[in-house]
């Protein structure tokens, strides 16, 4: 069983995630997390030396759920590689249709709000995460039979970061349609 004090800074961490997510790094305030948590910042300063301390636990903790969807987006994957890239876009399309005020990907987002921290702890941990999701993409496509799989792989995030970034701008799912199109193209001058 779980002790109050690990209780109380998962419960700090979650409410901090959802804040981040929701409002961006800048505009979320430790005393929003604390009400959001149901603790006094006090508390949150017992737990974390700083807010930024606070976001590197929060992005590992949603770099552990990101490998839990990526496990639950491979399981429902078939094994071919045309069906393979229909389910990974028509999943991030059902993700994007699916969720209310749909804001794309955390760690990228992260990553342009402290675009002039390149120092920052936090790049460092969402590039890690991005590097992983590459390493999970490539392994797919080499046992789906793509040659060059890792390019492939790195060429269908490029995809796919666009597709999220223009289906914000435009709001319409369309991008991630043209996405997938372009990325069974690309696959298919390669198997």
């Amino acid at each position: 069983m779980r002790s109050k004090t690990a209780e109380t800074r998962l419960r700090i961490v979650d409410a901090a995630y959802d804040s981040f997510w929701r409002f961006g790094f800048n505009r979320t305030s430790v005393d929003g997390i604390a009400e959001r948590a149901g603790v006094t910042k006090r508390t949150i300063y017992s737990h974390f030396r700083s807010k930024d301390d606070l976001l590197a636990a929060v992005l590992v903790r949603y770099r552990e759920l990101s490998a839990e969807r990526l496990k639950h987006i491979g399981d429902r994957m078939p094994l071919d590689w045309e069906g393979l890239i229909a389910s990974f876009f028509g999943q991030l399309k059902g993700w994007a249709t699916s969720t209310p005020r749909w804001s794309g990907s955390g760690f990228t987002r992260l990553v342009i709000e402290l675009a002039d921290l390149p120092g920052h702890p936090a790049r460092a941990i969402a590039r890690r995460a991005k590097a992983e999701t590459e390493v999970w993409l490539t392994k797919k496509l080499a046992n789906a039979g793509a040659r060059n799989a890792q390019q492939c792989a790195r060429e269908i995030l490029l995809l796919t970061e666009g597709a999220m970034s223009l289906t914000l701008i435009h709001g319409g799912r369309g991008y991630i349609e043209a996405a997938e199109r372009a990325a069974k193209e690309l696959v298919a001058q390669r198997v």
